[in-house]
């Protein structure tokens, strides 16, 4: 991948560069799901977390759990559930756009003073797109998407997933810049797009030479 393409997977709409990735160990929780569903998700961060080289844990010492998946059906159902309104502040107008937008997916982060991300909340709504994606497709992606901050329109118009002999998986190149992120030697947060060099550099590396 080119140091545009791995610029571009970190510029925001507004034209800022933003890096960041875990600071901490990744505890998972899932709600709105069957007991088969809830595995297909831990399955599927820990596939994340294990590409990246990064820790999960049963707990978070802090927050409990760190990465709150939500399945459901309306938005409005996020407006029932106990106590979100004091960890999402401003819940009923994201609720609103949310559904002025329709919308099948939302994520939200929270960040350590040092800018590494602290905390994800992933919201899915269960439209007929997301419905006809098989679950662990769908968990997989939204794992992939959660492990970094990506920039907001990092992949419109294109797939995280591919074709593979046994169904879809992970593009070889996101997963490469998943690897080369959580190298322990760079920083866990920045807004220098001197980053993007640094990561292509990791990942020719990591490629060996050319034969």
């Amino acid at each position: 991948m080119s140091v545009e393409a791995i610029t571009r997977l970190f510029t925001r709409s507004n034209g800022e560069f933003v890096f960041a990735r875990w600071g901490r160990p990744i505890a998972p929780i899932v709600f709105g799901v069957e007991d088969q569903t809830i595995a297909t998700v831990k399955g599927a961060v820990e596939a994340v977390v294990t590409l990246a080289g990064h820790k999960m844990a049963e707990t978070d010492p802090e927050l409990g759990a760190n990465m709150m998946w939500f399945f459901l059906r309306d938005w409005s159902e996020l407006l029932e559930t106990p106590d979100l309104d004091r960890l999402i502040p401003d819940l009923a107008p994201l609720v609103g756009r949310l559904q002025a937008a329709d919308a099948n997916q939302y994520r939200i982060f929270r960040f350590e003073p040092d800018g590494a991300i602290k905390a994800c909340f992933v919201f899915i709504r269960m439209d007929e797109i997301m419905s006809d994606i098989p679950a662990d497709v769908l968990t997989l992606g939204q794992a992939v998407q959660s492990i970094l901050l990506w920039s907001d329109e990092a992949f419109l118009g294109s797939s995280i997933m591919i074709a593979g002999e046994d169904g879809p998986v992970l593009r070889p190149d996101i997963a490469d810049v998943v690897r080369a992120a959580y190298d322990p030697v760079l920083p866990s947060a920045t807004q220098s797009e001197t980053h993007a060099l640094r990561l292509q550099a990791r990942i020719t590396a990591s490629q060996g030479p050319l034969q």
